[in-house]
């Protein structure tokens, strides 16, 4: 039987990884780039079809390149998928987002978010993501 401290530094490491998978949305929809070291280790690695990153500054400039271009953007991170591993950890997420192009139109794509995460001093940080790309709309005119 699993030690209840054991059991609930689990769900405590499980709650605080969700959260930032959470907070990855937000950071990219809402431009939190300033917020980058709440989420990111300073070494981070992300690899996308838009390209590859290394370290927190190439980071930020990856996203603002790929996405500070749409008038909107919203990401839905769902299935969350957590493996804790003592100090390391890995969490699976499929993500659908919304790329708002202007009033009229916008397009959607849909991938698998595949993060690594580490504990340190402040917390569980993600050193490592590979986005996984399943598929992307065209543009698509917006009902009303």
């Amino acid at each position: 039987m699993i030690a209840t401290e054991t059991r609930i530094r689990e769900l405590a490491d499980r709650a605080e990884l969700a959260d930032l998978v959470a907070r990855h949305s937000l950071w990219i929809d809402e431009h939190r780039y300033d917020e980058t070291d709440r989420l990111f280790t300073e070494d981070v690695v992300v690899t996308s079809a838009r390209g590859e990153a290394q370290g927190i500054e190439a980071l930020v400039d990856l996203a603002r390149s790929n996405h500070d271009t749409y008038a909107r953007t919203l990401h839905s991170k769902s299935n969350l998928v957590v493996d804790v591993d003592g100090d390391t950890a890995t969490v699976r997420a499929h993500d659908i987002a919304v790329f708002v192009l202007d009033d009229k139109t916008e397009a959607i794509a849909a991938g698998i978010h595949h993060y690594r995460a580490r504990r340190t001093e402040r917390g569980w940080r993600f050193d490592h993501l590979v986005i996984s790309p399943v598929a992307l709309t065209g543009t698509l005119d917006r009902a009303r």
